[in-house]
């Protein structure tokens, strides 16, 4: 069933199907017209091109496998005659990498095939308003973000109200100007997949999203897994792990809505937060207005682990937010400390933002077992073995205790907001960084599941 927004989108408004599949460019334009569009079709990229020039359509659905022109060449010629046309791909048999071409070359959105109803109907409703949005500011190149839609409501009941005596600075909401795309291996699965940020409306959040599927699962600590090894969040048949590092960066820069497409699992890159600070830097980002309180902690709030007392974590008031760090492993490791008091994002990006991810060589055959770990190389991975670090030289004397403040920062975000607290923390890892948000979200009377 189609939302009010779609309703109200879909009237007079010109879409293209475009599939050398006359059954499928039948089927979706009968479901288009029933549902308000004035559907058109073309069997191939040629005849796509011209029927572009001639409709001028606000919309084409373009199939990326078809012979002669094949998809993302009539993407191409599409953008280059009619700017204001969004373009949404669809395929049964694509890869991820040409998912992120086409989203290069000026592809609003990728989805897969057998098409499911509501993707594509909440996809053209979304396409649709983002060119709205466009023209109405006079620049069809730009990219705007479309206002919230009903896939995003889950995340809003939770971070919307909290007690006022924990409300700190009114820092207003903020997203990226435009999208960025990465690229690169995943840790755990050691698959090639790619990362797709793009722009949100006010008031919607953060959620993570498979490329080619509308649902998405918000960035919320209700919506965690597990924590073996990595952060992993999942709803419904929508999971994706290691997004930790990212949401860390999304911390440091105050982005408060977002949404992020990967296949399952973010990728590790260099096994820092530096390419993602990269990629939002050039994306540019652009303030939404609108309130978006900080979390100001107003009393201490602890977990300790019960199978390990001198693992712990604790929340405690302060003027702003700083991350005490104490680790102590067997030789070679050592003990290492490191106090991290954020400023700025340039803070953030000078101390903690590029300490990389590390494993020990004794455990690398039982996570390959456990099925993680799978993508681990030799340069982005700090690899520890018995006498010595195999692989690399590290970047501070005290690495891995910057990357573990580095992970705190990105799980503590699963709080939807900033939190401006003393935070020391020893020996912790994911779960424990989980399981005093979940504290924190009970004491300030935020609503859980």
């Amino acid at each position: 069933m189609q939302t009010n927004i779609a309703k109200k989108l879909s009237s007079s408004r010109t879409v293209l199907v475009v599939d050398d599949e006359r059954t499928i460019c039948d089927t979706l334009c009968g479901i288009l017209r029933d549902e308000g569009y004035v559907a058109e079709s073309a069997l191939s990229g040629y005849d796509a091109v011209e029927r572009v020039v001639a409709l001028q359509p606000e919309l084409v659905f373009l199939d990326i496998w078809m012979p002669g022109l094949d998809g993302i060449e009539t993407l191409e010629r599409i953008k280059s005659l009619s700017p204001a046309t969004e373009v949404v791909m669809i395929s049964g048999h694509a890869t991820i990498s040409n998912a992120l071409e086409a989203t290069k070359r000026g592809a609003f959105d990728f989805i897969e095939k057998p098409l499911d109803l509501d993707s594509i109907l909440l996809s053209a409703a979304r396409a649709i308003e983002k060119r709205d949005l466009s023209a109405t500011d006079g620049n069809v190149l730009e990219t705007k973000a479309p206002r919230s839609i009903d896939s995003l409501q889950p995340l809003l009941q939770h971070v919307g109200a909290f007690s006022k005596g924990c409300a700190g600075e009114n820092l207003g909401q903020r997203t990226l100007r435009r999208s960025a795309i990465l690229y690169g291996q995943c840790l755990h699965s050691g698959q090639k997949s790619g990362l797709v940020l793009e722009p949100l409306p006010r008031d919607s959040g953060i959620h993570f999203a498979k490329i080619g599927d509308s649902r998405s699962v918000p960035a919320y600590v209700d919506f965690v897994e597990s924590t073996a090894y990595a952060t992993k969040l999942s709803a419904g048949s929508i999971s994706v792990s290691t997004i930790e590092h990212l949401l860390a960066a999304l911390h440091s820069y105050r982005i408060s809505n977002l949404l992020i497409k990967c296949n399952a699992e973010v990728p590790i890159l260099d096994g820092s937060a530096l390419e993602f600070c990269r990629a939002i830097e050039e994306a540019g980002l652009e303030e939404q207005g609108g309130d978006w309180f900080e979390i100001a902690i107003d009393k201490e709030i602890e977990f300790v682990s019960a199978t390990n007392p001198a693992e712990r974590i604790k929340l405690s008031p302060a003027d702003r937010c700083i991350v005490e760090y104490d680790l102590n492993y067997p030789r070679p490791v050592g003990r290492q400390t490191y106090s991290f008091e954020y400023r700025d994002v340039e803070s953030f990006k000078r101390e903690i933002a590029p300490a990389r991810t590390f494993g020990f060589l004794r455990d690398i055959g039982r996570l390959q077992k456990a099925g993680l770990a799978a993508g681990g190389r030799l340069d982005n991975f700090i690899l520890i073995g018995d006498d010595r670090i195999v692989n690399t030289e590290l970047r501070f004397p005290n690495e891995l205790a910057r990357h573990k403040i580095l992970d705190i920062l990105g799980d503590l975000f699963l709080i939807g907001r900033p939190i401006r607290a003393r935070i020391t923390a020893a020996m912790t890892g994911h779960s424990d960084n989980v399981q005093v948000l979940k504290a924190l979200r009970e004491a300030i009377g935020l609503q859980g599941n």
